[in-house]
């Protein structure tokens, strides 16, 4: 989910960079090709298959940015996992993001939207619904985990980031989050990460292959009255390849940036019981254009 900048959510804990929305749980966020990495140029097409295995380590990188930075929060640094694969200007006469009326999906597989439109409207919902499942706090559990990268990613990049993915997110990657070593919060606690989408561009379409950037915002952090951490946000956009396989869009490769972000407005903190009640009682959406 990649955000202190926390989240979106992370370079994986091997990663010796110190920066910040994993950002989601949400807060649940990187990936091969044929897996989802992170980190590479190009349009929306996939990367050539000798390249593969790189980008699937590169993928785990990115997944993990949000949250090492909310561990390694306070010591700066930048956030851009790949250096690339930020959304560039809007090309003249594009449509900005407007809502269509058109119901996103069909379907759900895994608790995750599924069934997407093979037009860019359908990749742009596709990629904002994967970030916000991407971001959620499901990415701290290995078993959740796994099923939300076999819904989300290519067959391929799948299998190529399970591994990677589980020896990043070890136990003492979880201890510096607050988290045991399931990814559970301490008893009074509630970790939170969520991804929250404010608008989608398609950088590139082609058929079966796209290039979406998702502009969002994330939550990350632990609420509780003994935490040292609380929850706060960061402003980031998520930038994915996708391609449609078995009748669906499916992440090959994705990347995220810094920003934009705004100024910060002038309202109070509330208090760690105000934002873990907030958690509990309100759920999320189905993204569409």
């Amino acid at each position: 989910m990649s955000f202190g900048d926390e989240h979106g959510h992370g370079s994986d804990p091997g990663r010796t960079t110190d920066d910040s929305f994993g950002g989601m749980g949400q807060t649940r966020t990187r990936l091969p090709d044929g897996g989802g990495g992170d980190g590479f140029g190009g349009g929306g097409r996939r990367p050539q298959r000798n390249s593969r295995s790189l980008i699937a380590v590169v993928g785990v990188v990115v997944l993990l940015i949000a949250a090492i930075a909310f561990a390694n929060r306070g010591s700066g640094g930048d956030t851009d996992a790949s250096g690339s694969g930020g959304s560039g200007d809007r090309a003249a006469g594009s449509e900005p993001t407007t809502a269509s009326g058109v119901k996103p999906v069909t379907g759900k597989s895994g608790g995750i939207p599924s069934g997407f439109a093979k037009d860019e409207q359908g990749a742009e919902s596709a990629a904002s619904n994967y970030a916000v499942a991407l971001g959620s706090d499901g990415m701290f559990n290995r078993d959740s985990r796994h099923g939300i990268v076999d819904t989300v990613y290519t067959p391929a990049a799948a299998e190529k980031l399970k591994v990677p993915q589980d020896k990043a997110y070890s136990p003492e990657f979880l201890d510096k989050l607050g988290l045991d070593p399931n990814g559970t919060a301490p008893t009074g606690s509630t970790f939170i990460s969520r991804t929250v989408p404010v608008g989608t561009k398609v950088e590139s379409f082609d058929g079966g292959d796209a290039r979406v950037s998702v502009w969002y915002t994330g939550l990350i952090g632990m609420s509780g009255p003994d935490s040292t951490d609380p929850v706060s946000t960061t402003w980031k956009t998520w930038t994915f390849d996708l391609q449609w396989t078995a009748g669906d869009w499916k992440v090959a490769a994705d990347s995220q940036r810094d920003g934009p972000a705004p100024v910060p407005g002038d309202i109070a903190a509330s208090t760690a019981d105000e934002i873990s009640k907030a958690v509990d009682e309100y759920g999320g959406f189905t993204y569409a254009r």
